[in-house]
């Protein structure tokens, strides 16, 4: 074994016990909304951040499967975290795929580093999501920034944010801030009412100085960018993966420490009970399949990636079918995950509706991730597609 494969070994042998850590009194942290900085201080320390960095640029050189494996396995203990790390993990995929630039490679060095990345791109009031109106304007040497973001998922906790703009030309660029940059604010103002930690509220931008070499236009249309779009949205189906697992664990414990058989069998005890079996069963059945479709979406997707690092002339119709891949399993997983989330009361009753449980945290948060981008929109391009080979959505580089 290699010094660099023993590295990358290590790291992800170590992920468990850093997930039970991060893990710890999560429920019950997010009822008295507290946000968690020590996990990601733990997640800096662990080198996972690098992990798709290659070995020779410093990382670890984990594959594709490798980073989604990490994002559902933190989400299994602590779905805040998993998710305010969505940024982060499409910032060094796409880091990893881009050419060697003075850019690129600055914030490579600050990964490897340990350096957390996050977003800031949404904005509120705009006429439609998505739309960017915040202006760059060049002072002298260097730019100025005003403007406020909101859905900027993870910037509480990040050391850099990425945050897209327009110039004075109307064209999309992409800055690279410090979060200590002075007239730089983060509030946590984010009300949704689910995955509550993720710190997705609003960053506020006064006069903040912006260098020159911090700068770079933004683009969709190409193959680093359909693939990172495709990225993005299959972070947040291993984010719901996760949750599910802990919707098996927390019926698991919750049966064992505090359940009751059904009012009309004969069983002596909860775990005993068929009735309460069956429903454990089934959740574990939906969380095997969850899992399935995510490792095979992550495969596909690992192959389209290692496509467009080689200039394969095929990584136009590999990063196609990715897209397709993650389009599917959004629907299929959307709606396991959700069943998930609701039947787990089925294993306890009324009981287990009580708020010192917060076992309604998990349908919850579901119910947000998969509020991203609807479903029955992915399920109407998907169609399109097999119908009439209509590509349009699916090349766009954005939600696909």
């Amino acid at each position: 074994m290699t010094q660099s494969t023993s590295k990358l070994s290590e790291a992800l042998a170590a992920l468990p016990s850093l997930a039970r850590e991060i893990g710890v009194d999560a429920a019950q942290r997010e009822i008295r909304r507290e946000l968690p900085f020590a996990a990601f201080d733990a997640f800096r320390r662990s080198g996972l951040a690098a992990l798709r960095i290659p070995v020779e640029r410093g990382g670890l050189g984990g594959s594709l499967e490798d980073a989604i494996h990490v994002v559902t396995t933190l989400a299994a203990h602590e779905s805040n975290v998993a998710h305010a790390l969505r940024v982060h993990f499409d910032m060094v995929e796409s880091l990893r795929l881009a050419p060697h630039t003075p850019f690129h490679d600055r914030q490579i060095g600050r990964i490897v580093e340990g350096a957390l990345f996050s977003g800031a791109s949404g904005e509120p009031g705009t006429a439609r999501a998505g739309e960017i109106e915040t202006v760059l304007r060049r002072e002298g040497d260097h730019f100025r920034v005003t403007g406020k973001k909101y859905y900027t998922t993870g910037t509480a906790y990040a050391d850099f944010v990425r945050t897209n703009l327009v110039n004075e030309e109307g064209k999309g660029v992409t800055a690279i801030i410090p979060l200590r940059s002075e007239g730089l604010e983060v509030l946590d103002d984010w009300d949704g009412m689910g995955q509550r930690m993720t710190a997705s509220g609003s960053t506020v931008f006064d006069n903040v100085r912006v260098e020159a070499n911090e700068v770079v236009e933004k683009g969709y249309g190409s193959l680093i960018g359909r693939h990172g779009g495709a990225y993005r949205q299959l972070h947040l189906v291993a984010v719901a993966a996760g949750i599910v697992r802990n919707i098996v664990a927390d019926a698991r414990a919750y049966v064992t420490a505090h359940g009751r058989p059904v009012l009309h069998s004969a069983a002596p005890s909860a775990r005993e009970d068929v009735f309460i079996q069956q429903v454990v069963g089934e959740l574990s059945a939906l969380s095997h399949t969850i899992d399935v479709l995510v490792r095979d979406n992550a495969r596909t997707l690992g192959v389209s990636s290692d496509a467009i690092l080689r200039a394969d002339p095929a990584a136009d119709e590999l990063v196609l079918q990715s897209a397709l891949a993650t389009a599917r399993t959004q629907i299929v997983v959307g709606r396991l995950a959700l069943q998930a989330g609701e039947r787990l009361f089925d294993a306890g009753g009324a009981s287990a509706t009580s708020r010192k449980h917060n076992f309604d945290r998990h349908w919850r948060n579901v119910r947000t991730i998969f509020s991203h981008n609807p479903l029955s929109h992915k399920a109407r391009v998907i169609g399109d597609y097999v119908l009439n080979d209509v590509k349009t959505h699916l090349i766009e580089g954005r939600t696909f």
